[in-house]
């Protein structure tokens, strides 16, 4: 039977909708034979940061040790070692600023709070959206689990074509809440939309739509009518996790309570570190992790970056790290490195890398880092991400997954800046996945190269530096 495609964007209407979006539908759907070439879905770009860095040495193991929890997800990531940032190093500064701030932009900083130049996402959005996203979205969304402070660049990740940051950094798990779904609009006027804070469930606000495509005249199927409803008890799930409610209540509920790690000045007292529980860190993480990718899934968000640790992150880490239910590694930093303050910090396992050295604990901590990463990852890529072309949302968007350092050691700037590590997703068909390929490009190559392919004019670096196509990396 044939029947007409229904608009994820219409399909609901009234207060909240494009506060709480949409999942996929069958009845969004073109038929099987021809998904492939009309189905549409959206240009979006997306920067994941991970502090300090995988050593290049340790990169040519492939997935056998710390990249063993990108495996699951290896066919739709290309890898990409040997990517050179030597140009964006800054005389008597080091890989903690410079190799940070070139994370995605593949410019040296411009001062403390400035990159030298836009990032990938948002020159591609710029190129695709010149007079701004579809209305009710998020322009830009910029969010993160980080702890050391100090210069910008150490935990913001999208930046302005002139180098200005593309948003504000939403630190914590209720704020980034808020930023995505805590308004909703009073007045049905578009050019007066008057906000208030979120003072009841964002769900409130569409029960009768709700009723009306879960129920018995609905225009959906039953296979759908369940995952509408499942869809919004997600949302309130995430809604009382970021906001501490311990169920639906009539009414205002109290204020959600701070999150209970620390954040602002007590992250980074003096840049001496903080103790952190493991638990507490992935916990942290995973929330926000799991409300960005809601965002995502919902189309309140096409653009922007997600940073787990920042660049030169200082934390005392203590617990049991599992992985894939089995024990990995203990970690005790402090009592490891036999120190306190600064010098008994995680960080310091990067700064003693030595080929010739076991290097257990590095190894540890940058396995842990991409078990967190891959599950930012794993929720763009299962059933509550699929699109209506047949692929999941971070197989058609890119997703460009980077850090701030190849080596550690700041005696040497070259290695330090040379074979940062890189992965990329396949941004709906237009670059390689299933491959760790040996690029040997400077990252400023690798960056344009990529926003040619995702038609994009604007180009990063000097305009009159002669750039080099790397077009091994293109599907």
């Amino acid at each position: 039977m044939n029947r007409k495609p229904i608009s994820r964007r219409t399909m609901l209407k009234g207060l909240g909708t494009a506060a709480v979006g949409l999942p996929f539908l069958e009845e969004m759907l073109v038929s099987p034979a021809t998904a492939a070439k009309d189905a549409e879905v959206p240009v979006r770009g997306f920067n994941v940061f991970f502090g300090l860095g995988i050593p290049a040495p340790l990169q040519t193991e492939g997935f056998g040790d710390v990249l063993e929890p990108l495996k699951p997800l290896g066919d739709k990531l290309l890898i990409m070692r040997n990517v050179d940032q030597v140009r964006c190093d800054e005389s008597g500064i080091n890989a903690h600023y410079d190799g940070a701030s070139g994370a995605f932009t593949a410019t040296p900083p411009n001062g403390e709070a400035k990159a030298g130049g836009g990032s990938i996402d948002q020159a591609i959005r710029q190129a695709h959206y010149p007079a701004g996203l579809p209305a009710g979205m998020v322009p830009t969304l910029i969010a993160g689990t980080f702890f050391r402070r100090s210069r910008i660049g150490r935990y913001v990740h999208s930046y302005n074509l002139d180098g200005t940051v593309a948003g504000t950094m939403q630190e914590k798990p209720r704020e980034l809440f808020d930023r995505v779904f805590g308004t909703v609009a009073l007045s049905g006027d578009d050019q007066d939309l008057r906000r208030e804070r979120l003072k009841r469930s964002v769900l409130d606000s569409m029960v009768d739509q709700y009723k009306h495509f879960t129920g018995a005249n609905s225009p959906l199927g039953a296979s759908s009518k369940s995952r509408v409803k499942d869809h919004l008890d997600r949302i309130r799930e995430y809604e009382q996790r970021a906001y501490g409610m311990k169920a639906k209540l009539e009414g205002a509920p109290e204020l959600p309570p701070q999150s209970e790690i620390a954040h602002g000045g007590q992250a980074d007292p003096g840049g001496e570190g903080i103790d952190m529980a493991l638990d507490d860190l992935t916990s942290e993480w995973r929330l926000m992790a799991d409300l960005y990718a809601l965002a995502v899934q919902t189309d309140r968000v096409r653009f922007g970056s997600l940073t787990f640790l920042a660049a030169g992150e200082r934390l005392r880490i203590k617990g049991d790290y599992f992985y894939n239910g089995k024990k990995h590694y203990f970690f005790d930093d402090a009592a490891q490195h036999n120190a306190t303050g600064s010098n008994g910090c995680s960080h310091e396992w990067w700064h003693k890398f030595s080929e010739n050295k076991t290097n257990t604990e590095l190894r540890a901590h940058a396995h842990m880092k991409m078990r967190e990463v891959a599950y930012f990852l794993h929720a763009l890529n299962g059933p509550n991400a699929q699109e209506a072309n047949g692929k999941s949302i971070m197989e058609n968007s890119l997703i460009t997954i980077s850090t701030e350092s190849g080596d550690g050691r700041h005696s040497d700037a070259k290695r330090e800046l040379s074979g940062v590590f890189h992965a990329i997703t396949g941004a709906n068909g237009r670059f390689k996945t299933g491959q760790i390929m040996d690029v040997n490009a400077e990252g400023i190559d690798v960056y344009n190269t990529m926003l040619d392919a995702m038609g994009a004019k604007h180009r990063l670096g000097p305009g009159d530096r002669e750039g080099r196509n790397i077009d091994g990396i293109r599907a």
